[in-house]
């Protein structure tokens, strides 16, 4: 499932909206270790570009 998240993330990457819709998603799929390596794989890929917007959404305790 991480890879798949991480294949959707990448395609919708061009849109800051679908960006966070997806990571949303993909945070509420994935438990524990996933969703920590998720974290730091789109802080590295996309952090320049969506570092707050990454940064808000996995500290977000509604979708832990």
């Amino acid at each position: 499932m991480l890879e798949f998240c991480k294949k959707i993330l990448a395609k919708v990457s061009f849109d800051r909206a679908l960006f966070a819709k997806e990571l949303k998603k993909s945070t509420r799929w994935l438990k524990g270790a996933e969703r920590e390596s998720l974290k730091k794989w789109c802080l590295k890929k996309y952090g320049d570009l969506y570092g707050d917007l990454i940064l808000t959404t996995f500290s977000n305790p509604a979708l832990v």
